[in-house]
């Protein structure tokens, strides 16, 4: 992939909260074309699936008490963005698959080729791809520390 300084793309490993693991493995699977590593419990309660570098938790809402979904909430709190060799075809591939587009596909300013999509229990998703090197202050951004 392409290096952009202003979208670094590193790895961090997300927990996400879904009522039904299984479901939800499924769904991830076929609609985002995520691959599951491993599950575990009876009922799962819990999986780690990834798509290229990008590696995902998925917890049980239920296991313990103050957990939510953002179709129990009622709106998003977060976006996940997950870095694709090639987004057009995944964009192609999401939409195919009749998943909620919520951000067709664009270019940012910032030097991203994107698209945000709504999951089965209504996390927004994102997902890109580097277009372009763009130094952060070209699209107004002021660097306090710069990333080496």
């Amino acid at each position: 992939m392409a290096p952009n300084r202003s979208v670094p793309c590193e790895t961090v490993l997300p927990h996400i909260y879904y009522r039904n693991i299984e479901q939800a493995l499924n769904w991830l699977t076929l609609n985002f074309g995520f691959t599951e590593h491993y599950r575990y419990g009876t009922p799962v309660s819990g999986a780690q699936i990834y798509l290229g570098r990008a590696v995902i938790m998925l917890a049980s809402a239920t296991a313990r008490p103050g957990r939510t979904t953002p179709s129990q909430f009622g709106h998003a709190t977060q976006c996940v963005t997950v870095f694709v060799d090639d987004v057009d075809a995944h964009y192609a591939r999401t939409r195919t698959s009749g998943a909620n587009i919520a951000e067709e596909l664009h270019e940012t300013v910032y030097g991203e080729r994107q698209y945000a999509a709504i999951d089965v229990e209504g996390h927004l998703w994102l997902f890109s791809q580097h277009a372009h090197d763009v130094e952060p202050t070209a699209w107004g951004a002021t660097v306090a520390h710069p990333m080496s």
